[in-house]
């Protein structure tokens, strides 16, 4: 019983520690500066350079939890040729929305780092290029986009990272050049598709916003577990609760009889059992089950009863139970004395035999039950053949749920979890 108890209440205190409200920041700002590169189309001649410094981009970004987010981002720059090629310069924009995965968290990189981590992020948007020079000279041409990428980040402290960014985009409905020297799809041609290519090389900064001590980019769930610290105190709570101190079997929290004396039949709130209802608590009655006077120990005079006939009513009525925790064939501490009970009685009475039927309550399946019923009955039977009492008078079996009790209610639960006696 003290082992149930114990599991389940460490498991609800671990439960509720990992309940608690988002514990992390979901805001950021991102700036960032660096290179870019226009792939194609280009004109015939026409190079752009291999990194071009001249690229910047500003994003609002938001984490609906530390694996996944979004983010609006502008970003702005401008193209220019490479050396020894024909002139050009071409200035550009674009807006994007993304969704962002914090691949770190995902990979579960905190096993090896907790300053290193790594962002994905995906997503469409639209734009506009502009040449400068050459034929197709301030043609601003709009454009839809697609944009991917991966963020490396480096922790420098809790409001603050620094990032390093890839990103590749793909223009859609471009009608001219990077260079500004052609058209790719005016005239009779109309628009062409996702025919455009560049990218983009940045570093930068995050800014997290926010009041809670850190942002969902580096938190990690497991420190909304106890530390070892709270959860050693949280177990010595509950050390504390399951204390026995009169060593009836029931601990402290729930026994509403806590200074028992020894050896005293208590039920499962703890309560000395008088179960004759004579004034004699069943640990002191010689006779627990038939009423008497204190001067005969509880007994009443032998010539005014027969004790077989009250002693078989009172087990045949179900006076006389071996209860059981739940899912347990162990019997409980306070029902020992009940199994002492009907032994003495077959030791005092060597013409009759007992049938022991074990039952549980209604929850679980039917046909474990059944199983778990008949392991209750056989457990009594063999402490009974342990104390003494010849195998041939005794018989078991199980009988499954006991459906008279409102399942329901717990109390009511504890009484179906049981094995009654029937002498024959």
């Amino acid at each position: 019983m003290k082992k149930l108890i114990l599991s389940t209440l460490m498991a609800g205190a671990l439960v509720m520690g990992t309940q608690a409200q988002d514990d992390f920041n979901k805001w950021s700002i991102d700036i960032n500066g660096g290179f870019n590169k226009a792939m194609a189309p280009m004109t015939p001649g026409y190079h752009s350079q291999v990194i071009g410094l001249g690229h910047g981009d500003l994003g609002v970004r938001y984490m609906f939890n530390e694996k996944f987010g979004t983010k609006l981002d502008f970003g702005l720059g401008s193209f220019s040729n490479a050396a020894d090629n024909p002139e050009f310069s071409t200035n550009y924009y674009r807006l994007n929305l993304q969704g962002v995965a914090n691949l770190g968290r995902i990979m579960n990189w905190e096993t090896f780092t907790q300053r290193v981590n790594l962002l994905g992020h995906f997503g469409a948007g639209i734009g506009q290029v502009t040449p400068q020079e050459n034929e197709w000279a301030d043609f601003k041409d709009n454009t839809y986009n697609f944009i991917a990428g991966f963020t490396g980040q480096v922790k420098l402290g809790e409001r603050v990272s620094l990032n390093g960014d890839i990103s590749t985009i793909i223009n859609g409905r471009q009608n001219v050049a990077f260079d500004g020297a052609s058209s790719i799809g005016m005239g009779d041609a109309g628009y062409y598709g996702a025919n455009a290519v560049w990218w983009t090389g940045t570093l930068g900064l995050s800014f997290y916003l926010g009041s809670k001590s850190t942002h969902a980019d580096w938190y990690i769930r497991e420190n909304k577990y106890a530390t070892k610290e709270e959860l050693a105190n949280q177990i010595g709570e509950i050390r504390d609760m399951l204390k026995d101190s009169d060593g009836d079997g029931v601990p402290d929290y729930l026994d509403k009889e806590p200074n028992t004396p020894a050896g005293a039949r208590v039920d499962s709130h703890g309560r000395t059992l008088d179960s004759d209802g004579d004034g004699i608590p069943d640990h002191l009655d010689k006779c627990p089950f038939v009423p008497g006077p204190a001067s005969l120990d509880g007994c009443p005079p032998p010539d005014t009863v027969e004790e077989v006939d009250y002693l078989l009513k009172a087990i045949n009525d179900g006076y006389v139970n071996v209860y059981y925790a739940f899912d347990s064939a162990k019997p409980l501490g306070y029902s020992a004395s009940s199994i002492s009970y009907v032994a003495n009685f077959l030791k005092r009475n060597p013409g009759v035999s007992v049938e022991l039927k074990g039952y549980a309550d209604e929850l679980g399946p039917e046909d474990y039950n059944m199983k778990l019923s008949e392991r209750r009955a056989k457990a009594v039977y063999d402490v009974m053949v342990a104390s003494g009492i010849d195998a041939s008078r005794l018989s078991y079996k199980g009988y499954g749920e006991d459906t008279s009790v409102d399942k329901r209610s717990a109390d009511a639960r504890q009484l179906a979890r049981r094995v009654s006696f029937e002498v024959r």
